[in-house]
């Protein structure tokens, strides 16, 4: 497996997104402590494994967050040297994948969302499987704003909602699709999509709502804000967002070859929406955003091989 720095690479990349190409990424390496010990004496029953992978997560992208951190558990139960790298954009993330920087990734949108990132790397990376099949892009509002239930009405409401749109990172493919399909069919001329992180927009939405206050969000589905909140996908006639989407585990090429027995369980890994909602919901609400914590306590309330034989 071709292995560099994280950290050398992505510096090489942050430095070009001072020249305008809008790539930049912070690295940080989350080390457990090695067989079974990260698992809560969980049994995983993975085959017994050896050597250093590398995953990779986006902060924010809460099921790819919670699916990578049961992996990391599972993975160091079975005996691999295991680091979580958490890359701030889309475009370094894949572009790590495909360099062989990062060994796994579990939060790949297809086949829309992550188009970009797989026409440009694609031809180096493997699909190693689907985990989920009902992902879906969307743009919402507190279940309380009347005056708007689709995308076709927002222009003519903007000024309830300040003017804009609450976004999430400027590289991510959701934003991409709001820019470039929902905002130009839809003529949201008078409305501002404003980007920053994911954890920002969900500051805004749980404010907003404590205060009963209009606001307009992009998001998506499957996403633990469904069951905190009481939320309102707006309608999208013309499919600017898309389709339903899949959610796949995504490898650097060759990883196959060198793990063929890890590739194989790590192919038939599945989550159902409820399941998924379920590790959000204790992870974000009952440990308050302790992912480890989170994730062991429901790991040992739920049967890790249910996720591998489904």
């Amino acid at each position: 497996m071709r292995r560099r720095s994280i950290m050398k690479s992505t510096t090489a990349l942050g430095a070009a997104a001072v020249l305008g190409l809008g790539l930049a990424a912070c690295s940080v390496e989350e080390e457990g402590g090695g067989s079974g010990e990260s698992g809560g004496g969980i049994d995983f029953g993975l085959p017994e494994g050896e050597g250093e992978l590398a995953l990779a997560i986006i902060p924010g992208w809460d099921e790819g967050v919670v699916a990578t951190e049961v992996w990391r558990q599972a993975l160091e139960d079975a005996g691999y040297e295991v680091t979580v790298e958490e890359i701030a954009e889309a475009g370094v993330l894949y572009e790590g994948l495909a360099n062989g920087d990062i060994d796994v990734f579990l939060d790949g949108w297809l086949p829309i969302t992550h188009a970009t990132y797989m026409d440009a790397y694609g031809d180096q990376l493997e699909t190693i499987g689907t985990w989920n099949e009902n992902a879906a892009l969307t743009v919402a509002v507190p279940s309380y704003v009347d005056e708007v239930d689709s995308l076709t009405e927002l222009n003519d409401n903007a000024e309830l909602f300040g003017n804009r749109i609450v976004g999430i990172e400027p590289s991510a493919g959701l934003t991409e699709a709001v820019l470039e399909n929902s905002i130009p069919t839809y003529g949201i001329e008078d409305m501002e999509l404003e980007t920053s992180t994911t954890a920002s927009m969900l500051s805004e939405l749980d404010s907003a709502i404590a205060a009963e206050e209009p606001i307009v969000v992009t998001l998506w589905q499957p996403h633990w804000a469904y069951a905190k909140y009481d939320l309102k996908n707006l309608e999208d006639p013309e499919k600017t967002l898309g389709e339903v989407e899949t959610i796949n585990t995504l490898a650097t090429a060759g990883f196959s070859e060198e793990h063929p027995e890890l590739a194989e369980v790590l192919g038939t890994f599945k989550m159902t929406d409820e399941q998924l909602a379920g590790l959000e919901q204790v992870v974000f609400d009952e440990h308050d955003g302790d992912v480890e914590a989170g994730t062991t306590a429901w790991l040992q309330e739920n049967d890790f091989s249910e996720l591998i034989s489904q």
